[in-house]
Order: C-alpha cells, then structure tokens, then sequence
C-alpha cells in the first residue's frame, strides 16, 4: 500500500526535540525521505537514528537558521545531496519570558533572530528551490496560538510568532501562482522542552532554574504530545490547510482573536494585574 507521502522529501528544522522531531518521525513513519536538521547536531542524529531503525529514510543536518550563511550552505547541501524539497517545515524556535520593560536589546536580537528571520530565510531559500523546479510545494512554518492572543509575559515570543503568521500570508498569496502551498501551524501549550530551555528576562542564576524546571513541569502536566501536533502538520499539508489552530486552547483563542478581540486584551490585562498583585 502506497504511504501519504511516499517519494517526497521532507525537511524538518529543530528536528532534534519536541514538534520537530515528532514531526521528522511522522513524515519518515509515512513514506517521506526526511532532512532532521538541528543547531544540536547529536540530537538530530538521535532523531535519524530512531528513523532508520524502523526501516525508513533520514539525513542528519546542522544548521543555525539565525545565521544567514548556515541556512544558504545548509539549503545548497540538501538540493545536492537529496534534491528540492517537496515540503519544509520550519520549526526552529526558542521562548524568552518575562516582562516587556525586561527584555534587553540582546534578546530582542536573539528571538528575532531564530523564530522570525530562521522562518523567513527557510521560506525564501526553499521556495526559490521550489519555484525553480516548477513543481510545486508546500512550506510549512510553526507559529504558536500565542499569535492570537496577547500577553505581559511573553512579549517577544508573541511578537515573532504573529510576524510568523502573517509572514505565511503573505507568502501563500505570492507562491500560490506557482502551486507551492503555505500552512502556518498554531499549537497552544505541547509538552515538550521548550520550557526547560527558555530565557527568563531580568532573572538568572538559581531563580532562572526554578522557572525552567516550573515552566518544563506545567508543559508535561498539560498533556498534549508533539505527535499531536505532527499529525496536524500531515492532515495540513494533505489537505492543503492554510492556518491551523492545534489544540483547545489555541481554538479558542483564535476564535477569539476574529470575533471578540477585545476580550482577548481584557484577559492579558486581568491576568497581568493578577500577576502583579501575587
């Protein structure tokens, strides 16, 4: 029997933990030729590693996508070594907290950096791929429901990942021409390691530990795996999905976002309020 996406490769960014690698997995497990790339790479090798062993295809690559010349020796290397891509999931992110009057100009550069510029360069140097074979495509890139909805404590994190989601508007109506699709992809709160590997502005040291260790243990109490979240990126680029709101939270808040915006900055308002009087 013919898998979904049998004779496709597929390169998956961040692919070393969480969405990325539930997400390598899946295409892999599915039929695709898969590109786990990672900043880390021992972690994308572990994720190629569980690939082979269940007698499927997959590359290990390292690349940093805030640095421009990696991601244009990296997007070279997979046209040379595997052929355009048919889809790109660019995954790669990192999370800063805290308050906005917190956050340092290096932070700023840092999130920006990653989780806009890492996004828009695997879009342009892809998509150029892509435009040039003549085939089509899809281009698929993980923002986050916190795109929807604002907060006091993620400023920075909400800022990229809104630019994430408009980006991949703007993008779908310029490639749609050349058939190549664009899916931004919206997950409320994954257990995944994101918290344990997040920056908390104007605090480090032992306190910055505490956070990371109750941020990590809230996200694993939440419930909801990567796979989870992998399986919507499949069904996305199967049904050709443009923007996808994940989980429950990230429903409701893009509801929100389109019929009753203000409760939505009522809610940061009060919970900032909360915050501050705790």
């Amino acid at each position: 029997m013919r898998r979904p996406f049998q004779d496709t490769v597929v390169v998956v960014t961040g692919a070393g933990n969480g969405i990325g690698r539930a997400t390598a997995l899946g295409f892999a497990a599915n039929g695709a030729r898969v590109v786990a790339a990672d900043i880390d790479l021992a972690a994308a090798e572990r994720t190629t590693a569980v690939i082979a062993a269940h007698d499927a295809d997959g590359l290990a690559a390292q690349v940093d996508v805030a640095s421009p010349v990696s991601m244009e020796q990296f997007a070279g290397w997979v046209r040379a070594e595997v052929g355009v891509p048919d889809v790109v999931v660019n995954n790669a992110g990192i999370a800063i907290v805290g308050s906005f009057l917190e956050h340092t100009e290096e932070d700023w550069q840092r999130i920006i950096g990653v989780n806009l510029l890492g996004v828009a360069r695997g879009c342009r140097l892809f998509g150029r791929q892509m435009v040039d074979r003549g085939s089509g495509g899809h281009l698929v890139n993980i923002a986050s429901a916190a795109a929807f909805a604002p907060t006091s404590t993620l400023p920075a994190y909400s800022a990229t990942k809104a630019a994430v989601r408009m980006l991949s508007d703007c993008i779908r109506a310029e490639l749609a021409q050349h058939h190549i699709a664009v899916t931004a992809i919206c997950p409320g709160f994954v257990s995944t390691g994101i918290g344990r590997h997040a920056h908390y502005a104007g605090v480090s040291g032992e306190a910055e530990e505490q956070l990371r260790a109750a941020a990590a243990d809230g996200l694993r109490r939440r419930r909801f795996p990567p796979e989870k979240v992998a399986i919507a990126i499949m069904r996305a680029v199967l049904d050709g999905q443009t923007v996808v709101p994940v989980n429950a939270e990230a429903k409701i808040t893009y509801a929100l976002s389109r019929f009753a915006p203000g409760a939505l900055r009522s809610l940061a308002r009060r919970a900032d309020s909360t915050m501050q009087r705790s």
